[in-house]
C-alpha cells in the first residue's frame, strides 16, 4: 500500500479540543503527566512503580483467561516475561463488537503494537507488551451488536441483558451466523466454537495478532478487582474520585473545553450473571438500581472484601482501575478517549497513581482501486478527499456550465433599473420608491427559481462527473461519517488477507497525521 499523510487539522474531522491536545497547548499542560513523546517514555519509566506481587497476580491472572486457547510461543513469553521489572505494557481498549465492528478497532491494536516496538528500539534496555483491554463488563448491547459491510447492516438480536462478555452465542447467534456466510474463517471458528462473547472476541483477537505479542485482558476477574478494593471503598463511602474528577472538569469547561464524561457521586456498577446496575446511595442505604437489592454499609463493606469481582467501574475509574493492575506506560485512545482521560488526573493522583503517556491512536483513511481512478479523472489529490463535497460540485458545475447559471448580468441589468426607476419615481411620489423596491425583490426571486432550473439541468447534463464525486464520497464517507468508524474491516480483509499484515511498516503511532492508504 502507499501512504500519504495530511495534517489532522485539514480533514476537518477533529475536535479543537483534541486538536489543542496533541498540538500541546499550554493551557491544558495540568490536566496530563507527560508529552505524547517518544522522550516521554524515560520519566514514566522512572516513575511507574509496579510491585513484584502484582506482576505475580497480573500473570497468573493471564495464565487463566488463556486457558483453552493454544498460545503462540511469543504470547506464552510474554505473560513470563511481565514478571520481570523491566517490562511494561501499552494498552488500547475498545468493545466487543461483533466481528471487531470498525476499522479503527484494527487501528487501535496496529497502532499499540507498533509503539511497542518502537519503544524497544528507543529504549533497549526495557521490553514492551502491547496490551488490549477487553471491556468485557460493558453492557450497551445495542453498541456492539452489529457491523457493517458494503453498506448493509448485520445485526445480532438478542434478549439477555448485564455484561457483554457474558452474553451466551446460542440458537439465536447460530442463526445470526448463518446469515453471514461470507464471514473470514478466523471468526466463523471462534464464534462457533465458542460458548460466550468474550471466548469468541479473545480467540479472533488471539489470532489475528498474537503472533505480534498482542496480550489480551479481561478485567472482570476477580484476583484483579480485588487489587481496586481502596478505589472501590473511596468512590462508595467518601465519594472522592467524584469529587477529583468534578474539579478537573469544571477547570476545562472553565477554559472553554466541553467534559466527554459526567462524574457520578459513586461510578460503580453492581456485576453479577445477567445484572449490571448502577449503584445509588439513598440514605443510609445502597441501593442497585432496577433490582431489588439493598446493602447497608457494613453489608457493602464485606461484599467488597469477599466479592470484589460484583463491582464494575464506570467510565470515570476504569482507566484508573487498567492502570493499578498493569505495569502500563500509555494508553492510545480515539479523539473522544484522549479528550476524557484529561478530566481524570485529579483522580490519579488521589491515589497516587501514576498517570500514562496520553496518545492518539493512528487515523487512517483506505482508497481502493477504483476510487483512486476516480480521483484521478477529477484531478484531485490525498488532500482533495476532505473539502467540502457540496460546495466543490457546486462551484465545478458552475464553472463548466454553457453559460452562465447565476444570471448574474440580468441581476446586475434588472436591479439597475428598478433602482433608477425608483429613484426617478420618487420625486412625482415618494411612495412609488418604496413600490419599485419590492418589484425588484420580486423579479430578483423569479431569477432565483430560474437559476435553479439552470443548475439542475446542467447537473443532469454533467451527472457523470458528479457521480464520480458521489461515489468517492460514499466510500470515503459511509453515510456522512468517516470510513474508520462506519466499515468494518472484512471490506478490506477479504479480497486480501494481507491487510492487516501491510498496515504495521505505515503506521507510526507517534506520528499525529491522518493517513490516506491506497489498497
Amino acid at each position: 500500500m502507499k501512504k500519504h499523510s495530511i495534517d489532522l487539522k485539514d480533514t476537518n474531522q477533529f475536535s479543537s479540543f483534541f486538536l489543542d491536545y496533541i498540538d500541546g497547548k499550554a493551557e491544558l499542560r495540568p490536566f496530563y503527566r507527560h508529552l505524547p513523546k517518544i522522550e516521554s517514555f524515560q520519566k514514566a519509566i522512572e516513575e511507574k512503580g509496579f510491585n513484584n506481587e502484582k506482576r505475580k497476580i497480573l500473570c497468573q491472572s493471564l495464565k487463566e483467561q488463556y486457558q483453552g486457547i493454544e498460545l503462540f510461543d511469543i504470547e506464552a513469553s510474554q505473560i513470563e516475561t511481565l514478571g520481570d521489572s523491566k517490562t511494561f505494557t501499552v494498552t488500547t481498549g475498545h468493545q466487543l463488537n461483533l466481528f471487531t465492528g470498525p476499522l479503527y478497532f484494527i487501528y487501535k491494536i496496529v497502532s499499540t503494537i507498533r509503539l511497542a516496538e518502537e519503544l524497544k528500539v528507543a529504549y533497549p534496555d526495557y521490553h514492551f507488551v502491547p496490551v488490549y483491554w477487553m471491556a468485557t463488563e460493558d453492557h450497551d448491547f445495542d453498541e456492539i451488536n452489529y457491523f457493517k459491510l458494503d453498506g448493509k447492516k448485520y445485526q445480532w438480536k438478542s434478549e439477555q441483558t448485564g455484561a457483554v462478555g457474558d452474553f451466551e452465542l446460542g440458537k439465536d447467534f447460530k442463526e445470526f451466523l448463518k446469515s453471514v456466510p461470507f464471514a473470514a474463517e478466523v471468526f466463523k471458528n471462534a464464534y462457533s466454537s465458542s460458548t460466550t462473547l468474550k471466548e469468541a472476541a479473545r480467540k479472533y483477537v488471539h489470532e489475528l495478532f498474537g503472533e505480534k505479542g498482542l496480550l489480551i485482558v479481561d478485567g472482570h476477574d476477580a484476583s484483579l478487582k480485588a487489587l481496586f478494593k481502596e478505589v472501590m471503598k473511596a468512590d462508595l463511602f467518601d465519594h472522592t474520585p467524584y469529587k477529583e474528577a468534578i474539579l478537573k472538569t469544571e477547570s476545562l469547561e472553565s477554559l472553554g473545553y466541553s467534559g466527554q464524561i459526567f462524574p457520578r457521586e459513586i461510578n460503580f456498577f453492581y456485576l453479577d450473571n445477567s445484572t449490571r446496575e448502577r449503584i445509588e446511595q439513598h440514605g443510609e442505604e445502597y441501593v442497585v438500581l432496577n433490582t431489588n437489592l439493598k446493602f447497608s454499609k457494613d453489608e457493602l463493606e464485606s461484599l467488597i472484601e469477599e466479592s470484589p469481582e460484583k463491582f464494575s467501574p464506570n467510565v470515570v475509574l476504569r482507566p484508573l482501575y487498567q492502570e493499578m493492575i498493569l505495569p502500563n506506560l500509555a494508553y492510545l485512545g480515539g479523539p473522544a478517549e484522549v479528550v476524557y482521560w484529561l478530566q481524570l488526573k485529579g483522580v490519579f493522583d488521589l491515589f497516587d497513581v501514576p498517570y500514562p503517556v496520553l496518545l492518539p491512536r493512528n487515523f487512517a483513511l483506505v482508497i481502493n482501486p477504483l476510487t483512486k481512478q476516480k480521483m484521478e479523472q477529477l484531478g484531485w489529490s490525498p488532500n482533495g478527499l476532505f473539502q467540502d463535497f457540496n460546495a466543490w460540485k457546486k462551484d465545478y458545475v458552475a464553472s463548466h456550465a454553457l453559460e452562465d447559471i447565476e444570471l448574474s448580468a440580468e441581476r446586475e441589468v434588472l436591479s439597475k433599473l428598478f433602482e433608477e426607476r425608483g429613484n426617478s419615481s420618487a420625486e412625482l411620489e415618494k411612495s412609488l420608491s418604496a413600490s419599485f423596491e419590492a418589484a425588484k425583490v420580486r423579479s430578483l426571486k423569479i431569477l432565483d427559481q430560474m437559476s435553479k432550473k439552470l443548475r439542475k439541468a446542467e447537473e443532469r447534463r454533467q451527472h457523470i462527473t458528479l457521480e464520480r464525486v458521489d461515489a468517492i464520497d460514499e466510500m470515503i464517507k459511509p453515510g456522512g461519517s468517516p470510513q474508520e468508524r462506519v466499515v468494518n474491516m472484512m471490506q478490506f480483509y477479504l479480497e486480501d488477507p494481507e491487510f492487516i499484515m501491510k498496515l504495521y511498516p505505515l503506521f507510526d503511532p507517534l506520528d499525529f497525521r491522518m493517513m490516506v492508504l491506497e489498497a
